[in-house]
């Protein structure tokens, strides 16, 4: 079945125009469906749900760093970084294409503030570690560096990608459906059996018990980004309720872990960027609300085939949530 990828294209956009028609004009002649700032008015809050929307229905990501750092939102990274940050927790798979000599880039197209520049220097960091990346020094040279790179991992990681609708068939859409329905079903079925934990636990702390979390932040100073720890003492009560909302939706994993870290980052009153909480922290979080009778974990497939830890709400979740976070009238 021949197949077409859709291919988000991220970077700042005033200094790398002609970068971004030359990566966008090889993703169509490689039958790519390129994606990017282009078809966003602007680049700002009440756009980034819709951005969202546009990266989650992507099959790959191509981020081109150039010698600015671009436009900074209230939490105070970059759009590009956050597009980034984005992609890299839904799992796309991501290629990255960072300037070799960023200092010889002519200073109209290079950030010259000393904090600006330090976030810049940092983000290439946090895009070098754990990945291979590639460099580029001229515009011409990105077509080629492009073309090889998403061949091989499109062989290597084959997305879902897309397909026309009419060589789809009718029986493939009828057997999906129906496991679909069933799928429903049973956990509409858990759910009214509130199953949880198979065995009881003794000594067990309640919601009204604490627990001190903690992990790290970036903040800059004089220039330079530092990174700093943060730690705060909560209720397990109160730990469910900043993220029970979001578990309506039934979110991955790495979604929820993000929430939780931003939303008890907030509560300690510092102000960084890249916020993280300790994994191992993490982990006693997820086991403990499964264990209170809160939350359902399980290995579930994605919208994109592969596999992934969701979250789901329990019925004694979903009243735990009601009670927590519904407006009651004052006597």
């Amino acid at each position: 079945m021949e197949k077409r990828y859709q291919v988000f294209v991220s970077s700042t956009y005033a200094d790398l125009k002609e970068e971004r028609r030359k990566v966008i004009q090889t993703l169509m002649e490689m039958d790519c469906i390129p994606s990017g700032m282009e078809i966003f008015p602007a680049a700002d809050e009440e756009q980034w749900e819709f951005i969202k929307k546009i990266i989650s229905d992507c099959d790959y990501y191509i981020l081109i760093i150039g010698g600015r750092y671009g436009s900074v939102t209230p939490e105070g990274i970059s759009y590009t970084e956050k597009e980034y940050d984005y992609a890299v927790s839904s799992g796309i798979k991501v290629l990255a294409f960072l300037h070799e000599k960023p200092d010889d880039i002519p200073v109209k197209n290079a950030d010259i503030d000393p904090e600006l520049r330090g976030k810049l220097d940092s983000f290439r960091r946090r895009v070098s570690r754990g990945r291979l990346v590639k460099f580029w020094n001229k515009a011409e040279e990105l077509p080629g560096l492009v073309s090889l790179s998403l061949s091989k991992t499109i062989k290597t990681y084959p997305a879902l990608g897309w397909v026309r609708a009419n060589i789809i068939a009718n029986a493939d859409l009828l057997n999906e459906i129906n496991n679909l329905r069933k799928r429903n079903e049973e956990l509409e079925l858990l759910a009214s059996q509130n199953k949880t934990v198979p065995f009881s636990l003794t000594n067990l702390a309640g919601l009204d018990d604490e627990i001190t979390l903690y992990g790290d932040f970036w903040s800059s100073s004089n220039g330079k980004s530092h990174k700093y720890q943060w730690s705060y003492k909560i209720k397990w009560g109160d730990i469910f309720s900043l993220i029970a909302p979001y578990l309506l939706e039934n979110p991955n994993d790495t979604i929820v872990k993000k929430e939780l870290e931003s939303s008890v980052f907030e509560k300690t009153g510092k102000t960084g960027s890249t916020v993280s909480i300790n994994d191992q922290i993490y982990q006693t979080v997820k086991i403990q609300l499964v264990a209170l009778g809160l939350v359902e974990i399980r290995f579930t497939q994605t919208t994109t085939g592969s596999m992934a830890l969701f979250w789901f709400l329990t019925k004694f979740g979903n009243e735990q949530l009601f009670q927590s976070r519904t407006v009651k009238k004052d006597i």
